[in-house]
């Protein structure tokens, strides 16, 4: 593990993630990043919604799987409003 963390690249891309940095690379992780928080806030919202009525685990289930169908396209067309607001 050590290793890992000491790789040149790796400081690389771990100082342009925490910089800001817009690249493919960091973009790819943001957009991880994102998708799993808002499966996070889609099983919540399912559990809260529909929990009594359906049950609380076929709830949180139905609303991590649909959550991201709405956030990825989002995130993706926000990403690249910010990347082209860098460039220009």
């Amino acid at each position: 593990m050590r290793d890992i963390l000491t790789n040149s690249s790796v400081i690389n891309f771990l100082t342009s993630l925490a910089d800001g940095d817009l690249n493919i690379a960091t973009e790819f992780v943001w957009v991880i990043i994102a998708t799993a928080l808002s499966m996070v806030g889609g099983a919540i919202g399912g559990m809260l919604l529909a929990g009594k009525d359906i049950g609380y685990q076929f709830s949180a289930m139905l609303g991590a799987l649909f959550a991201p169908a709405g956030a990825i396209p989002a995130i993706i067309l926000g990403l690249a409003v910010l990347n082209w607001l860098t460039n220009y």
